[in-house]
Formats: C-alpha cells, sequence, structure tokens
C-alpha cells in the first residue's frame, strides 16, 4: 500500500487530504469519489508517522493480548462451566452466568464474544479458535471432542484438571524459589550500599595515610570507582544485550533452538526445565489420548504446550515414527530424551495394550521427580548462596580490614 498526498480546491481555498492505494490512479479515482473539491496535484509521499504509530500500537495491543490468560480464574471459569452442563442447564446460560460472575477483565471480554458467537449459532470449540492463542490449543481440543461425542461437561472438567496440574506444578515451583530470589536481591542491595557509602569514606582515609594497599582492597575499590563511573553505563549495556537477546530469541529461530537446548544444561535450571515440559507433555497426551483423541492429534496438541523450542523439536520425531509406519516406542526412542525405563514402559504397554495405564503411571514418576526436585531447590542452592555470602564477607573484610592494621601499625611506629 502506498501513500499519496492530493492538493485540491474546495470554496476557494487550497487544501490537501493523505490517502493510501495501490497506485496514482486509483489514488486519484478514490478523490473523485468523495466529490469534495476540485482536483489539482498528486504526490507520493513517506508513510505518515501517525500511521506508523497507529500500526505499531495495534501490534503492541495484539502482543499484549495474545498473551496466556491467568490459570487460575480460566479453571474456575471451566469448573462452573462443567458443573452447570452436568445440571443439565443450557450452554448459554453457563456462558452467561460465567460472563457475570468472572472478574478477569480478559476472561470477561473472551466469554462474552464466545456467548454472542454461541448464541448466532456457532459450536464452542470455533467459538473459542479466535482466542486459541490465549486459551492454548489444548482448550479447543478438548471443546471440539466434548461437542462430537455428546460429553462436554466431562471434557471441560477434564480440561480443568489438566491446567489445574500445569498452574499447581508452576506454584510449586515458584514458592521454592521465593528464598533464593530475596537472598540474592537483599546481598545485591547490601553490597551496592557498602560500595557507595562505606568504601568511600575509608578510601580517603587511605589516602591521607598513604597506605600500601593489598590486593584485596584494591579490587574493593577499583569496583567502587567502576560502579561509581560507569554504573550507568554498565546497567545500559546490560539492558540492551538482554533486548538484543530477547529480539534475537523471538526472530531467530536457530538462535532459539541453541539457547533452549544449552538452557537444559544449566545447573538446577535444567533439570526444572526438562522435568516440568515432558512431564506436561507426557500427562496431556496421556488425557487426551484416554478421552478418545486420535493419538497424532494427542501428541500435536500435547507438543504444542511444551515451550522449550529444542524438546518440541525433538517430540515432534514421535509423529513423525508414526507417520512413518513406526511404533510409539520406536518415536519415543528417536527423541534420546526418554531413559530406558521409560521406553521399555512404552512398550510394554503397547504389546499388552495397556497404553494408557503405562502413560499415567510415566506421568506419575515424572510429577514425582518434579516434586523432589522442586522441593529441594533451595537446598540445591544453598552451597552456592553460601559461598556466594562467603566471597562478599571476605573480600569486604580483607579489602577493608588489611589496610587498616597496615596504618595502625605505621601509626604506632610513629
Amino acid at each position: 500500500m502506498k501513500y499519496f498526498e492530493i492538493e485540491y480546491i474546495a470554496n476557494g481555498e487550497k487544501n490537501k487530504i493523505l490517502l493510501s492505494n495501490q497506485n496514482k490512479f486509483e489514488a486519484i479515482k478514490d478523490f473523485k469519489s468523495k466529490t469534495i473539491g476540485v482536483f489539482l496535484e498528486i504526490k507520493e509521499v513517506a508513510e505518515p508517522f501517525s500511521v506508523k504509530f497507529d500500526s505499531f500500537r495495534k501490534t503492541l495491543k495484539d502482543k499484549l493480548r495474545a498473551k496466556k490468560i491467568p490459570l487460575e480464574p480460566y479453571i474456575a471459569s471451566l469448573r462452573q462451566i462443567s458443573t452447570m452442563l452436568n445440571a443439565g442447564l443450557p450452554i448459554t446460560t453457563c456462558l452467561e452466568d460465567v460472563v457475570k460472575t468472572t472478574e478477569q477483565k480478559r476472561l470477561k471480554e473472551i466469554f462474552t464474544t464466545v456467548l454472542e458467537e454461541v448464541e448466532s449459532g456457532i459450536n464452542l470449540s470455533n467459538a473459542f479458535l479466535m482466542f486459541e492463542e490465549e486459551v492454548g490449543t489444548i482448550s479447543i481440543a478438548l471443546f471440539d471432542l466434548g461437542e462430537k461425542t455428546g460429553t462436554l461437561d466431562e471434557s471441560i472438567e477434564k480440561l480443568a484438571d489438566i491446567l489445574q496440574e500445569v498452574f499447581d506444578n508452576r506454584m510449586k515451583l515458584k514458592k521454592a524459589t521465593r528464598y533464593p530470589t530475596i537472598v540474592i536481591v537483599v546481598m545485591i542491595i547490601a553490597f551496592s550500599v557498602v560500595l557507595t557509602l562505606v568504601v568511600p569514606q575509608f578510601k580517603d582515609m587511605f589516602d591521607e595515610y598513604n597506605a600500601k594497599l593489598p590486593f584485596p582492597t584494591i579490587l574493593l575499590l577499583w569496583i567502587e570507582n567502576a560502579v561509581r563511573e560507569y554504573g550507568f553505563f554498565v546497567l545500559l549495556g546490560a539492558f540492551m544485550f538482554s533486548s538484543a537477546l530477547s529480539y534475537a530469541y523471538k526472530k531467530s529461530v536457530k538462535f532459539k533452538l541453541l539457547f533452549d537446548k544449552y538452557m537444559l544444561k544449566v545447573y538446577i535450571v535444567g533439570q526444572v526445565i526438562f522435568l516440568s515440559m515432558i512431564g506436561r507433555f507426557v500427562y496431556v497426551f496421556d488425557k487426551l489420548s484416554t478421552s478418545g483423541i486420535p493419538i497424532i492429534d494427542s501428541l500435536k496438541t500435547a507438543i504444542g504446550i511444551v515451550e522449550n523450542s529444542y524438546l518440541k523439536k525433538r517430540l515432534k520425531e514421535i509423529i513423525d515414527a508414526i507417520e512413518e509406519g513406526r511404533s510409539l516406542t520406536s518415536g519415543f526412542e528417536d527423541t534420546q530424551q526418554f531413559e530406558s525405563m521409560i521406553i521399555q514402559m512404552i512398550s510394554a504397554g503397547e504389546n499388552s495394550g495397556s497404553l494408557s495405564s503405562m502413560l499415567d503411571k510415566i506421568s506419575d514418576i515424572y510429577r514425582k521427580k518434579y516434586g523432589y526436585l522442586v522441593d529441594n531447590v533451595s537446598t540445591m542452592i544453598e552451597p552456592l548462596l553460601i559461598a556466594a555470602i562467603a566471597g562478599f564477607v571476605l573480600l569486604l573484610a580483607l579489602g577493608i580490614f588489611l589496610p587498616m592494621w597496615s596504618i595502625a601499625e605505621a601509626v604506632g611506629g610513629t
């Protein structure tokens, strides 16, 4: 689309109007259809700033809306709909009640739109399709399943259970990392206060006595000087680096894949990501496949909620194996993400026709592993925190007290 500025005469005065069209001919034609004055001249212009700003604002608004809605109120709404459907109430009445009772603004907007669509004759799964990025593909899959099988209340209840499992795992992780996070923040604040308020006082004293400074003191004074002189630039550099990293992660598929791959190797963090993602995948795959959804569709939906791009790519090899006519066990082996015990359990379940039971047991294994890891995160991080605190205290002690002893000896000698 190009932009054209047209000059024209109306009521004896020259005026200008901006039109967007494919070419000059279309722009002139569009202008004449408006019958607002006598055409004088047309010229192509760059895209106006106001148009760019409106486009940016719309894009930003769409991105903000594309974020997943809060799980807790969504789960509560799903359980409310399931209970009312089970009691024999029509879906429109259930949706109306949810719209009235929910307090979350975006959720209310979504259910209001869905209600209007359902009242116009569109089924529930299609009504939610326009909000797929916010509610997730798993919601669409289970809505569709419930409508096709006539068990919408059971499908929605199962969806609520799946999302509750995901929500509980997130809450466990947040709770486990709260103490280490507080300790790290307090350390940073304490170190900053000491550097900006305490060290400068001692620096003046060291300069006054011309004391020979040991290495810890030189290092401490160097850090203080760097923070004082270049602190703003360090923060700016850190912000620019994180922004560039975020941009590359969003725009480059290769960078995102590489970054996610190496994140799985980071101490503790990698284990938490792996167990949470794989456990979530197995749990959702189990619930969807036992609900009657075709195995490939179940796998696609389960893989869709895995946020790590590297794991997602490896898990897609299961779908490739099935489409090639090979077994589910072969696909799980191809991923190289599952230990031999898990492969053997899947093989046993596939051969004996009890795959659902085996997947349930595997899901329970990952749930327990994840729970144990999260419960012990603080214990695993504690040695690192103690080492950091010890290093901080040692640097301050040696950096401040060693030269003070030298000064005291020099003063005593005189």
